[in-house]
């Protein structure tokens, strides 16, 4: 099947890899082994992926999929961790050092803070993915239990993982075309007699 035929769609229309996705919790953890759930998403329409990959999406996922796709119920591989109950990062702003290194992994940018100074975590943004637990140099982050998804949650961790990638983007295009202008402000230097 071409990547075309496989995410053209399922009865009830839309893509299939969108509908996939939208099942999916958006938590962007990459526990399914992918780095994100959108690629996720795209691997299962393309039959690369199965459906039991997701520990932030747990049963409930797996039997969304399963009843999308038209396949039996698999449970979740343990491979790839095990279903919790929602959770939260927490930062011990006692001995958060102000290093940062917890910023860049969080894919909705729900730490604020800057370099030498304190970070926190915004509670209702975190989506409890543990991708800055290793980045911390003094293991002052930590995860706590979160509140239960709210409705629309899906969509608002989607938004803020697109307007996360989207500065990620604009930030190196930026850098390309600093670069680029110092190379040929070089050159011209060069060159000149």
């Amino acid at each position: 099947m071409s990547p075309d035929e496989a995410c053209a769609g399922v009865e009830g229309g839309g893509r299939l890899d969108e509908r996939i996705d939208a099942l999916l919790p958006q938590t962007q953890c990459t526990r399914c082994g992918y780095p994100g759930c959108s690629p996720y998403a795209s691997a299962i329409a393309h039959g690369d992926a199965d459906i039991n990959q997701c520990p932030p999406g747990g049963t409930a996922t797996i039997e969304a999929l399963a009843a999308l796709l038209g396949r039996r119920f698999k449970p979740l591989n343990p491979a790839h961790g095990v279903e919790s109950p929602p959770s939260v990062a927490w930062i011990d702003e006692e001995r958060c050092i102000g290093c940062a290194r917890c910023l860049s992994p969080c894919p909705v940018d729900a730490i604020v803070g800057a370099s030498k100074f304190l970070h926190t975590v915004i509670a209702d943004r975190c989506t409890g993915c543990e991708l800055c637990l290793p980045t911390c140099p003094v293991d002052c982050i930590e995860m706590r239990p979160g509140p239960p998804p709210r409705a629309g949650q899906r969509a608002r961790n989607r938004e803020r993982y697109d307007a996360h990638v989207g500065r990620l983007q604009a930030r190196a295009q930026q850098r390309q075309r600093e670069l680029a202008a110092l190379k040929a402000s070089a050159a011209a230097r060069t060159a000149a007699p």
